[in-house]
Protein backbone atom coordinates (compact mmCIF):
# COMPACT_ATOMS: atom_id res chain seq x y z
CA UNK A 1 0.00 0.00 0.00
CA UNK A 2 1.04 3.62 -0.97
CA UNK A 3 -0.24 7.14 0.00
CA UNK A 4 -0.76 9.60 -3.09
CA UNK A 5 -2.49 12.71 -3.94
CA UNK A 6 -2.96 11.52 -7.63
CA UNK A 7 -3.68 8.18 -7.65
CA UNK A 8 -1.96 6.04 -11.49
CA UNK A 9 -4.83 2.87 -10.90
CA UNK A 10 -8.41 2.38 -11.91
CA UNK A 11 -9.43 1.90 -7.96
CA UNK A 12 -7.76 3.44 -5.14
CA UNK A 13 -9.07 4.09 -1.60
CA UNK A 14 -9.53 8.13 -0.23
CA UNK A 15 -8.59 8.37 3.51
CA UNK A 16 -10.17 11.29 5.00
CA UNK A 17 -9.39 12.73 8.28
CA UNK A 18 -12.39 15.21 9.66
CA UNK A 19 -11.19 18.11 11.27
CA UNK A 20 -11.54 18.19 15.30
CA UNK A 21 -11.61 13.92 14.97
CA UNK A 22 -9.36 11.43 15.56
CA UNK A 23 -10.37 8.94 13.32
CA UNK A 24 -9.67 8.58 9.62
CA UNK A 25 -12.27 7.77 7.26
CA UNK A 26 -12.22 5.37 4.10
CA UNK A 27 -14.01 5.58 0.72
CA UNK A 28 -13.80 4.16 -1.91
CA UNK A 29 -13.20 5.97 -5.41
CA UNK A 30 -13.23 4.37 -8.70
CA UNK A 31 -11.46 5.48 -11.77
CA UNK A 32 -14.09 4.43 -14.20
CA UNK A 33 -12.98 3.84 -17.69
CA UNK A 34 -14.99 5.19 -20.13
CA UNK A 35 -16.75 2.80 -22.44
CA UNK A 36 -14.75 4.21 -25.56
CA UNK A 37 -11.65 3.43 -24.25
CA UNK A 38 -11.22 -0.34 -25.55
CA UNK A 39 -13.44 0.34 -28.85
CA UNK A 40 -10.61 -0.93 -31.39
CA UNK A 41 -10.35 -4.25 -29.54
CA UNK A 42 -13.77 -4.41 -29.39
CA UNK A 43 -14.02 -3.71 -33.21
CA UNK A 44 -10.91 -5.91 -33.91
CA UNK A 45 -13.40 -8.75 -32.10
CA UNK A 46 -16.51 -7.86 -33.53
CA UNK A 47 -14.92 -8.24 -37.44
CA UNK A 48 -13.12 -11.77 -35.89
CA UNK A 49 -16.10 -13.29 -34.57
CA UNK A 50 -18.96 -11.89 -36.36
CA UNK A 51 -20.54 -10.33 -33.61
CA UNK A 52 -21.90 -6.50 -33.22
CA UNK A 53 -19.77 -4.48 -31.35
CA UNK A 54 -22.33 -2.81 -29.51
CA UNK A 55 -23.32 -6.52 -27.74
CA UNK A 56 -19.63 -6.87 -27.15
CA UNK A 57 -20.03 -3.74 -25.21
CA UNK A 58 -22.83 -4.16 -23.55
CA UNK A 59 -21.32 -7.77 -22.05
CA UNK A 60 -18.24 -5.89 -21.03
CA UNK A 61 -20.27 -2.99 -19.26
CA UNK A 62 -22.45 -5.47 -17.78
CA UNK A 63 -19.41 -8.10 -16.48
CA UNK A 64 -17.09 -5.44 -15.56
CA UNK A 65 -17.89 -2.29 -16.07
CA UNK A 66 -14.92 -1.75 -18.32
CA UNK A 67 -12.82 -2.49 -15.48
CA UNK A 68 -9.82 -5.12 -17.05
CA UNK A 69 -8.71 -6.17 -13.03
CA UNK A 70 -12.03 -7.22 -12.40
CA UNK A 71 -12.25 -10.27 -10.69
CA UNK A 72 -15.53 -11.78 -9.92
CA UNK A 73 -16.25 -13.98 -6.23
CA UNK A 74 -16.78 -17.21 -8.58
CA UNK A 75 -13.32 -16.28 -10.26
CA UNK A 76 -14.21 -14.96 -13.25
CA UNK A 77 -11.39 -12.49 -14.37
CA UNK A 78 -10.70 -9.60 -16.60
CA UNK A 79 -12.98 -7.01 -18.81
CA UNK A 80 -15.41 -9.93 -20.05
CA UNK A 81 -15.21 -12.13 -17.11
CA UNK A 82 -13.55 -15.25 -18.05
CA UNK A 83 -14.17 -18.33 -16.10
CA UNK A 84 -10.16 -19.58 -15.47
CA UNK A 85 -11.15 -22.97 -16.74
CA UNK A 86 -12.07 -21.75 -20.01
CA UNK A 87 -8.72 -19.57 -20.35
CA UNK A 88 -6.83 -22.47 -22.95
CA UNK A 89 -9.62 -23.05 -25.31
CA UNK A 90 -9.87 -19.56 -25.33
CA UNK A 91 -6.46 -18.44 -26.34
CA UNK A 92 -6.33 -16.68 -22.92
CA UNK A 93 -2.68 -16.66 -21.12
CA UNK A 94 -3.45 -13.54 -19.36
CA UNK A 95 -7.08 -12.97 -18.61
CA UNK A 96 -6.16 -9.17 -17.26
CA UNK A 97 -4.89 -8.66 -20.85
CA UNK A 98 -7.53 -6.02 -22.07
CA UNK A 99 -6.60 -7.87 -25.98
CA UNK A 100 -6.97 -11.30 -24.66
CA UNK A 101 -10.14 -10.80 -22.92
CA UNK A 102 -12.06 -9.09 -25.10
CA UNK A 103 -11.01 -11.78 -27.56
CA UNK A 104 -11.33 -14.44 -26.13
CA UNK A 105 -14.85 -13.36 -24.26
CA UNK A 106 -16.04 -12.46 -27.89
CA UNK A 107 -15.07 -15.95 -29.35
CA UNK A 108 -17.19 -17.68 -26.13
CA UNK A 109 -20.15 -15.04 -26.63
CA UNK A 110 -20.13 -16.87 -30.55
CA UNK A 111 -20.12 -20.04 -29.21
CA UNK A 112 -22.82 -19.53 -27.23
CA UNK A 113 -24.61 -17.82 -30.16
CA UNK A 114 -24.21 -20.46 -32.56
CA UNK A 115 -25.29 -23.22 -29.28
CA UNK A 116 -28.18 -21.35 -29.51
CA UNK A 117 -29.03 -20.77 -33.07
CA UNK A 118 -28.77 -17.33 -32.61
CA UNK A 119 -31.39 -16.64 -29.58
CA UNK A 120 -29.77 -13.64 -27.79
CA UNK A 121 -31.44 -13.94 -24.84
CA UNK A 122 -30.78 -17.84 -24.42
CA UNK A 123 -27.13 -17.49 -25.25
CA UNK A 124 -26.49 -14.64 -22.75
CA UNK A 125 -28.03 -16.87 -20.32
CA UNK A 126 -25.34 -19.26 -21.14
CA UNK A 127 -22.65 -16.94 -20.72
CA UNK A 128 -23.83 -15.91 -17.01
CA UNK A 129 -24.49 -19.63 -15.99
CA UNK A 130 -23.05 -21.70 -17.98
CA UNK A 131 -24.34 -23.67 -21.10
CA UNK A 132 -24.69 -26.58 -19.38
CA UNK A 133 -27.34 -25.15 -17.18
CA UNK A 134 -29.24 -23.83 -19.95
CA UNK A 135 -28.93 -27.40 -21.58
CA UNK A 136 -30.53 -28.80 -18.23
CA UNK A 137 -33.39 -25.95 -18.05
CA UNK A 138 -34.31 -26.37 -21.97
CA UNK A 139 -34.75 -22.63 -21.68
CA UNK A 140 -33.34 -19.73 -19.40
CA UNK A 141 -32.56 -21.07 -16.24
CA UNK A 142 -35.01 -19.55 -13.26
CA UNK A 143 -32.12 -17.72 -11.21
CA UNK A 144 -32.91 -13.99 -10.44
CA UNK A 145 -28.91 -13.41 -11.02
CA UNK A 146 -29.54 -14.77 -14.84
CA UNK A 147 -32.56 -13.34 -15.80
CA UNK A 148 -31.60 -9.94 -14.46
CA UNK A 149 -28.24 -10.34 -16.08
CA UNK A 150 -30.12 -10.66 -19.26
CA UNK A 151 -32.35 -7.41 -18.97
CA UNK A 152 -28.86 -5.42 -18.09
CA UNK A 153 -27.11 -6.85 -20.97
CA UNK A 154 -30.35 -6.38 -23.54
CA UNK A 155 -30.93 -2.63 -22.24
CA UNK A 156 -27.24 -1.35 -22.39
CA UNK A 157 -26.73 -3.36 -25.70
CA UNK A 158 -29.87 -1.07 -27.09
CA UNK A 159 -27.83 1.95 -25.54
CA UNK A 160 -24.54 1.12 -27.37
CA UNK A 161 -26.44 0.01 -30.77
CA UNK A 162 -28.60 3.28 -30.69
CA UNK A 163 -26.00 5.80 -29.29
Amino acid sequence: MYFTNTPTTQGYTLFLKEKGKNSVQARIRRFKAGPDLYDNIILKAAGAFGVDHALIKAVIHAESSFNPNAVSGKGARGLMQIMPRNDASLNISNPFDPFQNIMGGTRYLKRMLIRYNEKLALALAAYNAGPSTVDKYKAIPPYEETQTYIQRVMALYSRYKNG
